[in-house]
């Protein structure tokens, strides 16, 4: 599944879609307080850029940018929690929220971890690696992605979420810089982001079918929660 859990099937494609952009806008908000200027501000740019990438209106863009900024008095303010604990069958996982009420969120959280197990901070976090995340295509026939990841810096690489896409790993602080020499070893950037990557993923194959169906169950409601950002399960 990847480092980053992700719900599948058509059915939850036009919800996705919506929920995406919310969560996109809350990422600009957040960035935005480093300045409103993505040229200044590498971390706004990067979300910039995969808010483009996936069509997010320019008006939703443009006023995500003035919230976080504090632009025009309407100011808006999330903070960056995460939650970690396991999933049924042990399953670490890792739960990266923006929230602008942690009063709300929390009780939230130990509510969808009831048939898991919520955990204090580090109690997971030490079997996972914080990791810059590139999501990109070639950009031409016959790009070489094992080179591009030693010319732009990657650390690691493997296949992406769909056909032909590959997934480039990176230490946090080169993120930046290794989304922008991608392109100029053949290959188109579709998604830039820092997210964590599990040190001993549970092979889906060691479950039981009705044992992974519960665990699915389980990211999922987790995931549908609006303060929730991204879900990482330690699943192979």
């Amino acid at each position: 599944m990847g480092a980053q859990w992700k719900a599948k099937g058509k059915a939850q494609a036009a919800d996705a879609r919506g929920k995406l952009f919310g969560k996109l806008a809350k990422e600009i908000m957040v960035a935005a307080r480093g300045g409103a200027d993505p040229a200044g501000n590498s971390k706004l740019r990067l979300v910039l850029e995969q808010a483009r990438k996936v069509s997010m209106p320019k008006d939703t863009l443009e006023r995500a940018i003035k919230k976080g900024a504090g632009i025009g008095g309407d100011a808006a303010s999330f903070e960056h929690v995460v939650y970690e604990g396991f999933a049924p069958h042990q399953v670490a996982v890792m739960v990266e929220c923006l929230t602008d009420n942690v009063k709300r969120t929390a009780p939230e959280m130990r509510v969808l971890f009831r048939k898991g197990q919520l955990g204090t901070s580090g109690s997971v976090a030490w079997d996972f690696d914080h990791v810059g995340m590139i999501e990109a295509e070639p950009a031409t026939a016959g790009a070489d992605a094992e080179m591009a990841a030693i010319e732009a810096g990657a650390q690691d690489l493997e296949p992406g979420e769909e056909d032909g896409q590959t997934l480039f790993w990176t230490e946090p602080t080169d993120l930046d810089m290794v989304s922008r020499a991608l392109p100029e070893h053949g290959f188109t950037v579709l998604s830039v982001k820092l997210g964590y990557r599990p040190k001993n993923p549970v092979n889906p194959a060691s479950l039981s079918a009705e044992a992974l169906e519960e665990v699915e169950a389980f990211l999922a409601a987790i995931d549908a929660n609006d303060d929730v950002q991204n879900v990482y399960a330690a699943l192979g």
